[in-house]
C-alpha cells in the first residue's frame, strides 16, 4: 500500500475508533440524566432556571433561552455528558422594551445563583442563538471575569442586522413598490404583510420584476434560500436561483417585514437605528454573491433592461436617517459589539437564514482580524435552512471545540469535516453538517465612532 494510501486509511480507521468509542460513552450516558431543577425569578422580574446534574464535570452552560425551552435536545445532550445548564427566558416585555444590556445583567445574575448554589464552575461556557448569541458575543468583550468561552449561534448584532434588511427592503421598495414603507412598521403587520407580498407576487410575473426581485436580494446581500419546503438552488442556474430568491422575499415579508423584529428594534432606545444615508448602491452591488450577479445580469438581459439604470434609480430614492439620540443608545456595551473577544469565542451559523443573514459573520471575521483577536476566535457554517436550525450534533461539537481549547490553550481543526466527525461522535442521533461556504465582503459593519457614543449635543 502506497504512504498516502496507507494514511488515509489510517486517518478514517482512527476516526471510526473514535466514533464507535464516543457512541458507548454516549449510550451509557444517555441513561442517567438525574438532576436537580431550579426554576425562580431574579429581582427584575425574568425567569431564571438552573440544573445541576448529579454527575457535574465542573463545567456551566448558561443560556439566554434555556428557561424557555429546558427540556431542548441539545440541553438534556449535555446533562448527560455531566453539565450543568443555567438560564433565562425571553422577557413578556421584550417587543416592546428590548435592551441586551439588561439581558447580559440577568444572565450573570444568574450565575450569581448558581455560585452560591454549587459552587465556582471549573469552566464556565456562554451560549446562545440569535439574541442569545449576540449577548454571547458581547458578554466575550465585556464579562471576561465571569465566563470562559463562548459558543453563538446566527448572532443578530441589531444595528448591523437592520442596515442590512434596509438595504434590500429599500432596493425593492424603490424598485417595485414606491408606496409601501420598509421601517416604521406598526405591531400588528397583516394588512402591510400583504401589501407587501402582492407588489412581490406582481413582479415575478414580469421579466423586469424577476431581474429586480434579484437585484435587490444581491445588494441587500440577503439568503436565496430561507424555505423548508424548497430545495437549495444550483446558485449557477439562473432560474431555480431567482426562484428561490422570490419565495424568500415572500417568505420574510410574513413577520419579518424589513427585518427580523424590526419593530421591536425600532422601540428599544426607541427611535430609528437604521440608516441609509450616504449609502453608494452601487459600491454595495460590487460586493455581492459571484454567483447572484451573474444571474442578476442574465436576468436584465432576458428582459432587455439596464441594470445601472435601475441601480441608480436605487441611489436616487429618498434615504432613511436614523436617530442620533438611538444611535447613541445602541453604543453601549452589550447593545453592539466591537469584535474585541477576551475569551475564545466559536461562532457558527446556518447558510439558509431568513431571520439573521450570514452575512454578518464575514464583517465581524474581518474585525477580528484587524484588531488583532485571530488566536481567540473561529468561526463555521452549517449547510441548512430555517433561523438557528442547528442539529445537537452541530452544537455539541461546538462546546466541545472551545472546551479543548480553553484545556489545551489551542483550537483544534475546525474544518467542516473534523467538526462533523467530533459532533456525530458526540451525537450519533443527529446529523452534523458544517461545510465550507464562501462569504463576501459584508456592506454594514458597523463600530460607533465618538460622535455616535456622545449624541446630539443639548
Amino acid at each position: 500500500m502506497n504512504p498516502a494510501r496507507k494514511s488515509y486509511v489510517a486517518g478514517v480507521l482512527a476516526a471510526l475508533t473514535m466514533w464507535v468509542a464516543a457512541l458507548a460513552a454516549w449510550s451509557t450516558a444517555a441513561q442517567a440524566q438525574t438532576f436537580t431543577d431550579e426554576r425562580g425569578t431574579l429581582p427584575r422580574g425574568t425567569t431564571y432556571q438552573i440544573r445541576f446534574p448529579d454527575n457535574w464535570n465542573g463545567v456551566l452552560i448558561n443560556d439566554l433561552d434555556f428557561a424557555q425551552s429546558p427540556n431542548a435536545a441539545r440541553y438534556l445532550h449535555w446533562l448527560a455528558r455531566g453539565y450543568a445548564v443555567s438560564g433565562t427566558a425571553r422577557r413578556a416585555d421584550r417587543t416592546v422594551a428590548y435592551d441586551p444590556a439588561h439581558e447580559i445583567h440577568d444572565l450573570v445574575t444568574v450565575l450569581d445563583v448558581f455560585e452560591a448554589a454549587h459552587g465556582k464552575p471549573r469552566r464556565t461556557i456562554q451560549y446562545g442563538h440569535s439574541g442569545g448569541g449576540h449577548v454571547a458575543l458581547a458578554m466575550a468583550e465585556i464579562h471576561s471575569d465571569r465566563i470562559d468561552g463562548v459558543v453563538a449561534g446566527c448572532a443578530h448584532t441589531p444595528v448591523w442586522l437592520m442596515n442590512s434588511e434596509l438595504d434590500a427592503w429599500f432596493a425593492l421598495q424603490a424598485l417595485i413598490a414606491p408606496n409601501l414603507p420598509v421601517v416604521n412598521p406598526p405591531q400588528n403587520l397583516a394588512a402591510l404583510t400583504a401589501a407587501w407580498r402582492a407588489a412581490i407576487d406582481e413582479a415575478q410575473k414580469t421579466p423586469l420584476g424577476r431581474a429586480r426581485i434579484a437585484l435587490a436580494t444581491t445588494v441587500g446581500q440577503q439568503p436565496a434560500w430561507v424555505s423548508a419546503t424548497t430545495p437549495e438552488p444550483n446558485p449557477k442556474n439562473v432560474h431555480e436561483l431567482q426562484q428561490s430568491m422570490y419565495e424568500s422575499f415572500f417568505a420574510r415579508a410574513g413577520g419579518q417585514l424589513g427585518g427580523q423584529s424590526r419593530f421591536m428594534f425600532e422601540h428599544a432606545a426607541p427611535g430609528q437605528l437604521s440608516w441609509n444615508t450616504g449609502v453608494d448602491y452601487e459600491d454595495f452591488w460590487k460586493n455581492g454573491d459571484d454567483d447572484y450577479k451573474k444571474a442578476v445580469r442574465t436576468l436584465y438581459r432576458e428582459a432587455r433592461a439596464d441594470l445601472e439604470h435601475d441601480l441608480k434609480r436605487i441611489n436616487r430614492a429618498p434615504r432613511v436617517a436614523a436617530d442620533p439620540k438611538a444611535i447613541k443608545w445602541w453604543t453601549a456595551a452589550g447593545r453592539t459589539v466591537y469584535a474585541e473577544p477576551k475569551v475564545p469565542v466559536f461562532r457558527f451559523h446556518t447558510n439558509g437564514d431568513a431571520a439573521v443573514t450570514v452575512n454578518l459573520v464575514e464583517g465581524y471575521d474581518r474585525a477580528i482580524a484587524k484588531n488583532g483577536y485571530d488566536k481567540l476566535y473561529r468561526r463555521a457554517f452549517v449547510n441548512r435552512f430555517g433561523h438557528c436550525n442547528f442539529s445537537v450534533a452541530e452544537s455539541a461539537a461546538a462546546v466541545e471545540t472551545v472546551m479543548r481549547r480553553l484545556d489545551t490553550g489551542h483550537w483544534g481543526s475546525t474544518e467542516p469535516m473534523d467538526l462533523n466527525i467530533l459532533g456525530n461522535a458526540l451525537d450519533p442521533t443527529t446529523a452534523a453538517r458544517y461545510y465550507e461556504f464562501e462569504q463576501t465582503r459584508y456592506n454594514r459593519a458597523w463600530f460607533p465612532s465618538l460622535k455616535d457614543i456622545i449624541g446630539p449635543l443639548p
